[in-house]
């Protein structure tokens, strides 16, 4: 892998695609580059080090803070930071935003919006896990950054990514330009190019979903599952169903193999679990650019008005065709309005 093109230098010849940046989202990337090496080395030493468990506190999404969680959060902050590039910070695992208000950061032009360890409760197990990043350009004139900066619809991000830290690490990103995938040459310290122009394929099957929770989802998606496994030779079903539960894991996999992920709304989550802003529209741009297709089951993911930080949606992700048979069966009018009953039964 020593030959392969390194991304610094993958991102310095795509360089040109972005004249108006003048190298700043560049170097904004190398940075989020550095941090995920650091983050990874972290990982690397789980149950070596007192790095695993909870670290005894919650988020602003209610959930049990790992101590991972903690650490991945501060090292992308930091080196934001002092990067220079980036002007405000949005993490999952923080109420507000961070302003970054520093000599070197005063005329930056990005903000970033980052899920610094996805799946982070699967870490004490040794499941794959990974990071989540959005880069808009920040839309107020000067001063300050403002809240407004971050909630920018998904269509104005100018670069996604998604780290997965597994039995190896990579990086995967796009600026609009189609996704290449880095994976981390231990022996160099380096992200070397090892999956270029990736491409999901058209169909697939594999159906990512957590059917644990079978009885609480709406009509559509009941209906979808049972298609799935329900047998015929024309269209390779049954399908395989394989759920990690580590989005990046799920969508890594059906990136590179083909299949769909739905996470969708439940009587206790109407309006869907998953961060708009720091999942849903960074890994939609991601596998939109690979050809696949992303929704909340009747609008596309990346033009759904973002109102709030934390703000949550339902999403249907993956390979085009599966993606539009699962639409299929939720735009069909079982029930005006969707109501969980306790008498309801699988």
């Amino acid at each position: 892998m020593n030959n392969f093109t390194t991304l610094g230098q993958f991102i310095i010849e795509k360089q040109a695609d972005f004249p108006y940046a003048k190298g700043e989202l560049s170097r904004l990337l190398r940075d989020i580059g550095i941090a995920a090496k650091i983050v990874n080395r972290e990982v690397n030493k789980a149950g070596l080090m007192d790095i695993l468990g909870s670290a005894g506190n919650t988020n602003i999404q209610g959930e049990s803070q790992q101590k991972l969680d903690v650490y991945a959060n501060e090292q992308f902050i930091s080196a934001l930071r002092s990067g220079g590039e980036c002007c405000m910070v949005a993490s999952e695992e923080n109420e507000t935003v961070i302003p970054i208000d520093s000599a070197v950061s005063k005329s930056a032009k990005y903000i970033v919006a980052i899920d610094p360890l996805d799946g982070s409760s699967n870490i004490d197990v040794n499941v794959p896990v990974g990071t989540i990043f959005s880069i808009y350009r920040r839309i107020s004139p000067e001063g300050p950054a403002l809240l407004s900066d971050v909630l920018q619809k998904g269509t104005e991000q100018v670069a996604a990514g998604y780290i997965i830290y597994g039995s190896s690490t990579m990086l995967v990103y796009t600026t609009g330009r189609g996704v290449n995938g880095f994976t981390l040459d231990p022996s160099i310290g380096e992200f070397c190019l090892s999956h270029p122009e990736m491409k999901i394929p058209e169909n697939g099957t594999i159906y990512s979903i957590n059917e644990g929770y079978y009885v609480h989802f709406p009509q559509g998606v009941k209906s979808y599952i049972k298609y799935c496994q329900v047998e015929d030779e024309a269209s390779n079903r049954p399908y395989t169903s394989r759920y990690i539960g580590s989005m990046v894991a799920d969508l890594h996999r059906n990136l590179i193999k083909g299949g769909i992920f739905i996470y969708p709304c439940t009587a206790a989550a109407p309006n869907g679990k998953l961060r708009l802003v720091y999942e849903c529209n960074p890994l939609s741009f991601i596998i939109e650019q690979a050809g696949g297709r992303a929704t909340n089951g009747s609008t596309r993911i990346l033009e759904v008005e973002v109102n709030t930080l934390h703000q949550r949606s339902p999403i249907f992700i993956g390979s085009e065709q599966m993606v539009l048979k699962a639409e299929s069966f939720m735009n069909e009018v079982f029930e005006p309005s969707y109501q969980y009953t306790k008498s309801e039964t699988v």
